[in-house]
């Protein structure tokens, strides 16, 4: 295999690089030059949603204007954290979207969550509790299901564990207490934080919710495990069930 030297010459975007067969027209490489010297002078703040997401499918789409498929994705979804979260199902059902704008989708996605828990995880919850929030808020606020998360804790308050424990429906989530606890105990984990989400955007707890609550912290207690919160993640809010008087 021949050995390939080290140069000094400059790093080329992938989408900038000539194709014999259909060579980048000049007025896309200087939109997206423009877009992404705006985005390196101030940052995503300097972007409105839909450029934000052009800046995304660049890589995905290397040859022609994104800005229609951005358009037409925020109006879809709703704005640029629900595009990103929205299913590979119902981002395919979008004209122009395939699985190479899929994927850069769900990397981009998976890095955001991947970096929020990084945040929490191995951390005391009293102080990266915001953080903590913002991790939750990441990973559950757009999901167009139920998801039910535990977050373990040993006996200095740090996550230990982060585990999802079911998926449901619109508006349902099948929760066995007796798992819950059960893997507390193989953690060794000296208490709990439970979290939902609700994907009707209202955090405002159902009695099963508050019932599902009671069982686990009943079940937990008497395995000498404390349930030191339980949260509903909503579209742009939460609610605690500490901070409500219901734990």
């Amino acid at each position: 295999m021949p050995f390939l030297a080290a140069t000094s010459h400059p790093v080329v975007a992938v989408d900038d690089v000539p194709d014999t067969g259909t060579r980048q027209p000049s007025y896309i490489r200087d939109h997206r030059q423009r877009l992404r010297d705006r985005f390196m002078a101030g940052g995503a703040a300097a972007l409105p949603d839909y450029e934000l997401l052009e800046l995304v499918l660049f890589r995905a789409i290397p040859r022609q204007d994104v800005k229609p498929l951005a358009r037409a994705l925020i109006d879809r979804f709703g704005d640029f954290n629900r595009v990103i979260a929205a299913s590979p199902m119902a981002l395919a059902k979008v004209t122009g979207v395939g699985p190479a704008v899929i994927t850069e989708l769900k990397v981009i996605e998976a890095a955001a969550h991947r970096m929020a828990r990084g945040r929490i995880m191995a951390r005391p919850v009293l102080s990266s509790w915001d953080a903590l929030l913002d991790y939750c808020h990441t990973v559950m606020a757009h999901r167009e299901t139920e998801q039910f998360r535990v977050l373990y804790l040993d006996t200095r308050n740090t996550v230990i564990a982060d585990e999802e424990q079911a998926r449901g429906t619109v508006d349902h989530v099948p929760v066995y207490p007796r798992e819950v606890v059960k893997r507390g105990l193989e953690l060794n984990a000296a208490a709990l934080i439970l979290v939902h989400n609700h994907p009707s955007g209202d955090p405002t707890p159902s009695q099963a919710d508050i019932a599902m609550t009671a069982q686990i912290a009943a079940a937990a207690k008497a395995l000498g495990i404390t349930v030191h919160d339980h949260l509903i993640i909503g579209k742009s809010r939460e609610l605690s069930f500490r901070a409500e008087g219901l734990l």
